[in-house]
């Protein structure tokens, strides 16, 4: 499956996605020690949008992060 990269061939992706699911959570300013996440990677076909999106810690997110 190809996924949409941008100019920079990273994973294209949603600021407006992810500040709705920010400001949806409570946290419109991020949340210390914590970053959004993609339940289902976008690189495996998850969506980019507030639904697939869930708050992780850091900790979380690095150790995700190495199987992904």
């Amino acid at each position: 499956m190809l996924v949409e990269r941008d100019v920079n061939r990273k994973i294209a992706r949603s600021a407006a996605a992810k500040r709705e699911f920010m400001r949806k959570t409570g946290h419109p300013n991020g949340w210390s020690g914590h970053v959004v996440d993609h339940v289902i990677p976008l690189k495996r076909g998850g969506s980019d949008s507030p639904a697939n999106m869930q708050w992780q810690t850091v900790e979380e997110a690095k150790a995700k992060d190495k199987w992904e």
